[in-house]
């Protein structure tokens, strides 16, 4: 048997594994590591956070990315060229986060690795009938595993696509295992460049899960930050946003999309919730000179009602318990305007349940690696029932 192979099996017999995932969203902030010790498989997975940090993207990084970043017409060149580098780079990231931990690559079993998104594309957004839905991931899962030594399981969304999904999002599957508990509703709002939430019921029932977009969370904020306040790549605190005043007639154009009134599940990314698509509400409402510090106002309201909109039309008859998480959730006027919106509603983060909220989507990319080699036989209900992440050995 391939030395690989036989390392490979072993691991997946085994009790314990540790894993470290990552996660790259579309806010292009950097990369989520997370060092995770996992135990078990499906519903009796359990995960202890080892270790966690945020390697920051320096601007030439972002901007090397933004190249290419949900443009329907990119320098195919650079797709290519960025395909390996960002692997290379996100190998060099996990080994110095293992250095500064104190860890050796070979005690590492496993890297989960999400890969930087450039394109989201399903056919609600594509609108070709000859073609199915798409994504693309960079950040070869190859260059990763030869680099760092260590056995890499990348590009998940491609058989969520393949089984009839939209490839996003994801967190349905890894927020089932960990975060499901008896007798209690639970909602995991995850608030990042896109926002989206899973729908856990206290029951159990698998097939009453489902997991949706939402709309906006920080893409446009952070988007808009960047270019009226030169040196900030993000509204820290809210205080832009609260500094401002939203302005009534933008928002109601912001909100009148048919995204919004589309049936759950549904999935949508920057590609069309962009700067462009701001300027054309802002020319529709004779508000291109509105203030910077409004702007980021209304764009804050936008990303609230978009996510209070979608959970208040979800569940008029119950109320469950909202647990966030991404970085929307350090945005009082963000949670401030859910609270206000969704009344009976109580939130808290993903911390007092065991992970810390910045940290999530990591660890859930780790959680279906552990579940791609050790487990695989739960049922997700309606869900694709499927294995995803493709394996990469080191030699």
């Amino acid at each position: 048997m391939n030395h690989s192979l036989a390392k490979l099996h072993e691991m997946a017999g085994r009790e314990e594994r540790l894993i470290v995932g990552l996660m790259s969203g579309t806010s292009l902030d950097g990369l989520d590591v997370a060092l995770c010790r996992f135990r078990g498989d499906g519903l009796q997975t359990s995960v202890q956070l080892l270790s966690f940090h945020t390697v920051s993207y320096s601007e030439d990084i972002k901007s090397k990315i933004q190249s290419v970043f949900a443009r329907r017409q990119a320098d195919l060149q650079q797709v290519c060229l960025l395909n390996a580098w960002i692997g290379g780079l996100h190998a060099d990231m996990v080994l110095s986060c293992l250095q500064q931990w104190n860890y050796q690559p070979e005690q590492v079993d496993l890297i989960a690795s999400h890969g930087q998104t450039i394109y989201h594309a399903p056919k609600s957004l594509h609108n070709l009938p000859d073609y199915p839905n798409a994504t693309l991931q960079i950040g070869d899962g190859d260059h990763i595993a030869v680099r760092t030594g260590i056995i890499t399981l990348s590009d998940f969304r491609q058989k969520h696509l393949a089984a009839g999904g939209e490839g996003a999002p994801l967190a349905v599957y890894g927020d089932y295992l960990l975060f499901s508990r008896q007798g209690e509703d639970r909602i995991l709002l995850n608030m990042g460049g896109i926002a989206n939430f899973t729908y856990l019921p206290g029951d159990l029932d698998a097939s009453r899960i489902f997991s949706t977009d939402v709309g906006p969370g920080n893409t446009l904020i952070d988007a808009f930050t960047r270019r009226h306040f030169p040196g900030k790549a993000f509204d820290e605190n809210g205080a832009i946003a609260a500094s401002g005043t939203v302005h009534r007639n933008l928002l109601a154009a912001l909100l009148d999309h048919p995204f919004f009134a589309a049936p759950f599940p549904k999935t949508t990314g920057p590609e069309l919730f962009s700067t462009d698509y701001v300027q054309q509400k802002q020319a529709q409402t004779h508000t291109p000179d509105l203030s910077p510090e409004d702007l980021i106002a209304t764009l804050t309201r936008f990303s609230a009602e978009g996510i209070a909109h979608s959970i208040g039309r979800s569940f008029t008859d119950t109320r469950p318990v909202v647990y966030m998480s991404g970085g929307g959730m350090h945005n009082p006027v963000i949670v401030n305007g859910l609270k206000e919106l969704l009344p009976g509603f109580s939130f808290r983060d993903t911390a007092v349940l065991g992970v810390l909220p910045d940290a999530k989507e990591a660890v859930l990319f780790a959680v279906l690696a552990n579940e791609a080699v050790a487990g695989g036989r739960t049922n997700f209900g309606n869900l694709p029932n499927v294995t995803m992440g493709k394996v990469s050995f080191p030699a």
